[in-house]
């Protein structure tokens, strides 16, 4: 990765918002910007270069993995430490600078003690989302790793499968699929894996819980893994016993839907096109009450990143922007249906990485 880029495309955005500073605490964001994988850290960007800050468990760790920026480390908080080095050095400045901090990761608390610490040598501002922007478009070394992570994860499908059977519980199938990830490699899972089986596969985020999957009824598989520090994301819906006409039909809707948000995806469309593309479907179906949530989202270093694929979503889509396509509908006290892959925005349209079949599987 090359942090130092990285850094100075931060430094032009920096001087576009009138920042002298940025103090960045959210911890994807320092690993973005110098590599950083561990748990406490801070990092200080300006003009004159970047200032990582941890403590005394990560000394080895930060001196290994960090690039592209000074190490310092401290007994205390990595915010503090950096705020306090600011105080000491803010006379350099010949002025009162700028300093912005990441409001979406900074308690109330915390953020009147940084402005208490540097008094009234800087002035102390709500940055916007300036990183989380960079790291929309993925680069070539990006989408090489989210790659990898999907082909690991699309894999544990077929543990899934071997699994799925009338009375064992969603739990054990989530185990297997999980053992599975961390026999082929992966960190971790994405997020708590989804198995949701019969009545439950209408709960759009039913995690797998201790209930036998029935004689009969669709079974939601939401799953994903990480891998070099970068997530997968993919969920495919099977139906146990014999499906009725109108499951069939839910989920050829689901899968038409799916496909029509698909073929959608290219430079220069709005993200709420791709919604309103898989909703059109669905409403040609009388299904599109049943679907609750946006039709898809970025995700790279964190499951869920920009754009948002949704009603009145206006961000237009780039080459390398990496995102989900997962429409699903969810019947009250009956069934839901989810389908879902990762794509990859191209120069001339787009790339679903690791395609598989997605007809019905019936078990």
């Amino acid at each position: 990765m090359d942090y130092a880029a990285r850094q100075r495309c931060l430094q032009a955005a920096l001087e576009r918002d009138e920042l002298d500073l940025l103090l960045i605490t959210h911890l994807p964001n320092v690993r973005y910007l110098c590599g950083f994988t561990g748990s406490a850290g801070a990092l200080l960007i300006g003009d004159r270069g970047a200032t990582f800050f941890t403590d005394g468990r990560y000394a080895a760790q930060a001196r290994a993995e960090v690039s592209a920026a000074r190490v310092v480390i401290a007994r205390k908080a990595p915010w503090l430490a950096a705020a306090e080095y600011l105080a000491d050095s803010g006379k350099a400045h010949g002025r009162k600078a700028a300093l912005g901090f990441e409001a979406e990761s900074v308690t109330v608390a915390t953020r009147e003690r940084i402005a208490a610490v540097l008094r009234s040598k800087f002035k102390l501002r709500s940055a916007p989302p300036l990183v989380e922007r960079a790291r929309t478009v993925k680069d070539a070394a990006e989408i090489r790793r989210i790659r990898r992570a999907v082909e690991l994860g699309a894999s544990l499908f077929q543990t899934a499968l071997k699994r799925i059977r009338p009375g064992v519980s969603e739990l054990e199938v989530a185990a297997a699929m999980e053992y599975e990830a961390r026999r082929a490699g992966a960190e971790s899972m994405s997020f708590p894996t989804i198995v949701a089986a019969g009545k439950r596969s209408a709960v759009v985020h039913g995690r797998a819980s201790q209930a036998p999957i029935p004689q009969r009824g669709f079974v939601v598989c939401d799953f994903g893994v990480i891998l070099a520090g970068y997530c997968s994301d993919r969920t495919r819906t099977v139906y146990v016993g014999r499906p009725s006409p109108a499951a069939r039909r839910a989920y050829a809707a689901v899968l038409e839907a799916q496909q029509a948000a698909l073929d959608a995806v290219r430079p220069g469309v709005r993200a709420s096109e791709i919604d309103a593309a898989a909703r059109r479907v669905l409403r040609g179906q009388k299904l599109a009450r049943y679907f609750t949530h946006s039709t898809g989202h970025g995700l790279g270093l964190e499951i869920h990143e920009a754009p948002r694929l949704a009603a009145g979503q206006t961000q237009t889509l780039e080459p390398g922007m990496v995102i989900t396509v997962e429409p699903g509908v969810y019947i009250p006290g009956r069934w839901g249906v989810r389908i879902e892959d990762v794509v990859v925005v191209t120069p001339s349209g787009s790339e679903v990485l690791k395609p598989t079949e997605k007809e019905l599987i019936v078990v």
